[in-house]
């Protein structure tokens, strides 16, 4: 059980003032500022600068801060790197990682922020267990798109097999795993049936493209009502049962031994930590 929630982590142009300054007051646990994909050639070098003033301004308050930078093989990745060893933010993110060798190249390069990968190429999902044991990594961040590209793939189902190697390999390492991206914003049912399937399958949380997408994904990834309803019971129900020198309780007709105990132990948790980021 990760200390904090990642349940929803948005994409942010870091060349956009207006954007950066909107998502200050965003209800979302991640915000992923981008140098990459979101931001022109043109305009990469003053996206720097741009993003560097926002983080220093600060008034992101509890939100988890994660730069994503340009590759280190193009033009900016080593500039982007520089600039990024600077700002105020948690962690970078390195795109395309196909193994352990291009966390090496950027630890060398920044040497005190944790860093986290996209995991979007077939070669990174091969190496993803190498990957998630390097000892500067604190999470995966799945893009979807450039698998399914990479993949010449039409359907998510094609990419079942890279989603679950990269989870498994997330949680053997005990680091953070978030989902790819939905790319219909305005389509909340499909949004939610992708974030449903994926908090089933073991992500952590979902990357978003667009605000009005955060509801629908911390309400999929968050505990319900009923979860810690059931938490709470299966907690009680056990004391009870260890009280009274048995190893298994009974909840609704289901056995509740102690693994069911550590995650209702573990939803009560996240449920406390989303709670307490909603009231920062």
């Amino acid at each position: 059980m990760h200390d904090r929630p990642y349940r929803s982590a948005l994409y942010i142009p870091g060349s956009k003032v207006r954007a950066l300054d909107k998502a200050r007051g965003l209800p979302v646990d991640v915000i992923l500022f981008d140098l990459e994909d979101a931001v022109a050639p043109d305009a990469k070098v003053v996206a720097r600068s741009t993003l560097a003033t926002a983080l220093g301004a600060g008034g992101y308050g509890p939100r988890l801060t994660v730069v994503r930078m340009n590759a280190l093989d193009t033009v900016w990745g080593a500039d982007d790197a520089a600039a990024i060893a600077l700002m105020d933010c948690d962690a970078v993110l390195l795109p395309k990682v196909n193994g352990p060798a291009d966390l090496d190249a950027l630890a060398a390069l920044i040497p005190d922020k944790p860093i986290w990968a996209m995991i979007e190429t077939p070669m990174g999902v091969l190496n993803a267990a190498s990957i998630a044991a390097h000892p500067r990594m604190a999470g995966f961040v799945l893009g979807t798109n450039d698998l399914a590209k990479d993949l010449n793939s039409r359907s998510r189902v094609a990419l079942m097999t890279a989603l679950q190697m990269s989870v498994l390999a997330a949680k053997a390492a005990g680091i953070v795993v978030l989902d790819g991206v939905y790319n219909a914003f305005k389509d909340d049912d499909g949004l939610a049936a992708e974030c449903a399937e994926g908090r089933d399958m073991g992500f952590d949380g979902k990357t978003l493209i667009h605000p009005a997408q955060i509801a629908v994904c911390n309400a999929t990834y968050g505990p319900s009502d009923t979860e810690i309803d059931m938490a709470n019971r299966q907690i009680t129900a056990f004391d009870a049962a260890e009280a009274d020198g048995q190893g298994v309780a009974v909840v609704d007709g289901k056995i509740v031994e102690n693994l069911h105990i550590v995650t209702a132990k573990a939803t009560l948790a996240k449920a406390a930590a989303i709670a307490a980021l909603e009231a920062s």
